[in-house]
């Protein structure tokens, strides 16, 4: 049984780290994904593919999946990239800007 241990990517449409903080083993699929010919859901016969385990630290991740005989390959997360900017939006509407503002 193969899995993955990884830190998930903060949410591309917020500026949080809420769900990015711990580290998650996902098992890989064993079995394919079949379409249902009469409703066209897609399904398959593996249930692990539907397990994910969270930890709070990568290490405490490898010891379980070393535990219960789990392969698992360890992805480690990119780094951050440093804002363009230090200042942010409220910026455009200071008072003390030293250009016009137009638009």
């Amino acid at each position: 049984m193969r899995a993955r241990i990884y830190k998930p990517a903060r949410n591309a449409m917020q500026s949080g780290t809420a769900k990015s903080r711990h580290w998650v083993l996902e098992y890989a699929p064993a079995s394919q994904r079949e379409v249902d010919p009469l409703m066209g859901w897609t399904s398959s016969s593996d249930t692990q593919s539907q397990v994910k385990l969270r930890f709070s630290s990568k290490e405490a991740a490898l010891e379980y999946a070393e535990a219960h005989g789990v392969d698992a390959i360890v992805v480690e997360p990119k780094p951050r990239k440093p804002n363009v900017r230090p200042g942010g939006y409220g910026e455009n509407f200071a008072t003390n800007r030293r250009g016009a503002w137009t638009h």
